[in-house]
């Protein structure tokens, strides 16, 4: 049930993708997009991270179908990170803004990141996944530390 309810997350968001900034009547709803698309992207990030450090048993299927959403997933929450979108309902620091090419630097490493733990998934690897599990989590904790209040 809850990979169902993921997948249908995740073709909700992407059928809001294309193309999302175009889309946002309010800023409200790019936050929502925002952070919908976050959440899809960690919670099966998680799933893969989970498994990496023994917490989840290992399911080499589960494993890159996890990761290939989240690395889809990647791409997408930038769109909602427009004009207007500091206030409100969001955890972002003001610094998004004010250091948009850090932060979109920042963005950039995090998929590639994930590109790569997709990749890593695919393997069946246990091992080969574990190596990618810490670059690509260390991607996102650079980024919440520096753009995300606690």
């Amino acid at each position: 049930m809850k990979k169902l309810t993921t997948w249908l997350l995740a073709a909700a968001v992407l059928t809001m993708a294309v193309p999302a900034s175009a889309q946002f009547a309010k800023a409200e709803d790019a936050i929502k997009y925002r952070q919908g698309a976050l959440f899809v992207m960690q919670q099966n990030f998680s799933r893969v991270a989970g498994m990496a450090s023994g917490k989840i048993p290992f399911d080499a299927k589960v494993a890159a179908e996890s990761a290939a959403v989240a690395e889809f997933m990647s791409k997408l929450p930038w769109a909602g990170f427009g004009p207007g979108t500091d206030k409100g309902d969001t955890d972002a620091k003001p610094e998004i803004w004010a250091q948009k090419a850090k932060f979109d630097d920042y963005a950039k490493k995090m998929e590639t990141e994930m590109g790569k733990l997709a990749v890593a998934a695919k393997t069946g690897n246990l091992d080969t996944i574990k190596a990618a599990v810490g670059p690509t989590g260390g991607t996102c904790k650079s980024c919440h530390d520096d753009f995300r209040a606690k």
